[in-house]
């Protein structure tokens, strides 16, 4: 039996291994995935596409690492089902394996929305290194790319390929890109940004169809306009991988409910990542599923831990542009903002009832560390004590 089993090899099951291993030296670590590499940077897979980096260049833990803090990695290694009583996952391969603690860590999958003839060849999601490989073995031969999404990774794809001399069309469902992390004055200066790189777009459109014989060659929108394309990148969010919680019975919504300590309904096993939801939050960020694998981890292995919550973070690059985002970001003008623009610069600082409550830094980043320590500090304007941070906006 594993004392210590981890399915998922991202950012939240891999720092619960290191936790797991820092407070207990001698149990025994197994990590699943179904992947055919290590730990690696998912937000650099645009990266691979232009060439500047290989698939053993976006490993962040070498095989050697695992070796080195003995806990054991299985790569190639899927999840199919599980029996909660005894305790054990089945692998694909008819192995099964007993654990003692469990934590899921399965990550999430690209949502394709209910769009006829997104089945066809040559549409594609990205985010995974597999992914990656198949939309560079189909680009070869191709010339025109249409992004049905403005999500981060589908515009970092879309860069890529228009670097590799691709035309890029992009539709997005919302009036306006990244909905998330800008709001409507920073996505207007984003969308003339990468306008002026060669992007096209059309925003606050749906796609009705994807449209061709046996492959793409184009795509309908609802009120009749078509655009032509040879190859498809659905971009439209992600959702939970939930298929093990399913076996395991555990409860869940948006993903698997946790509580403070990242324990799941059930005793022994534990969540954290893009699966895992909090209070109602499934984070679906970086430094969300870095510290819930920490917590979980190290309650795994006999500490009292406690996650209170993340502040939504986002350090983005877009096709090369610096972008930041935190906290409240008030697409809707409801609070107070203080806001300072220039060549390729849109930086907002929003505050209710004086307390800064998030931010938006676009083609200058500087200075968003401490702005995101005085947004979960409850700070003010007058409370940071850096002049250079807080120039322009007073």
């Amino acid at each position: 039996m594993t004392d210590y089993l981890i399915v998922g090899n991202g950012v939240a099951g891999t720092t619960a291994a290191e936790t797991i291993r820092k407070q207990d030296k001698n149990g025994s670590i197994l990590t699943l995935t179904d992947e055919d590499l290590p730990f690696y940077y998912r937000i650099r897979l645009s990266e691979f596409l232009t060439g500047d980096l290989s698939d053993q260049n976006l490993v962040a833990k070498e095989e050697s690492w695992y070796q080195d803090q003995e806990i054991k990695l299985r790569l190639n290694a899927r999840v199919v089902n599980a029996e909660p009583r005894e305790k054990t996952v089945i692998l694909k391969n008819g192995e099964r394996i007993s654990y003692d603690s469990l934590l899921v860590a399965t990550g999430s999958h690209s949502f394709i929305p209910p769009i006829k003839g997104a089945d066809k060849k040559g549409v594609f999601t990205l985010r995974s290194i597999q992914d990656a490989r198949d939309i560079l073995d189909y680009g070869k031969e191709i010339g025109e790319v249409v992004l049905i999404g403005g999500g981060l990774l589908g515009l970092e794809a879309g860069n890529a390929l228009r670097k590799g001399g691709k035309r890029v069309k992009v539709i997005e469902f919302f009036p306006r890109l990244l909905p998330r992390q800008l709001d409507v004055e920073g996505a207007n200066r984003l969308r003339k940004m990468l306008e002026g790189m060669g992007f096209s777009f059309k925003l606050g459109a749906k796609t009705e169809e994807i449209i061709g014989e046996d492959r793409v060659d184009g795509v309908l929108l609802e009120g009749g306009e078509k655009l032509s394309a040879e190859m498809i990148i659905i971009s439209a969010g992600v959702r939970p991988n939930l298929e093990l919680a399913e076996s395991l019975g555990l409860d869940r919504d948006k993903g698997i409910r946790v509580n403070e300590r990242m324990e799941t309904s059930q005793s022994g096993v534990y969540a954290a990542g893009d699966v895992a939801e909090f209070n109602g939050i499934p984070y679906g960020i970086w430094p969300a599923a870095a510290e819930q694998g920490k917590i979980a981890g190290g309650n795994m292995a006999g500490g009292d831990m406690i996650y209170k919550g993340t502040t939504m973070v986002n350090t983005l690059k877009v096709a090369g542009v610096d972008l930041a985002s935190a906290g409240n970001i008030d697409a809707d003008n409801a609070l107070e903002a203080r806001v300072i623009t220039g060549e390729g610069v849109y930086k907002k600082i929003v505050m209710d009832n004086g307390r800064i409550v998030g931010c938006i830094m676009l083609g200058d980043t500087k200075g968003f560390t401490k702005i995101t320590r005085a947004i979960a500090d409850k700070l003010n304007l007058s409370q940071i004590d850096d002049p250079a941070v807080v120039k322009g906006f007073q």
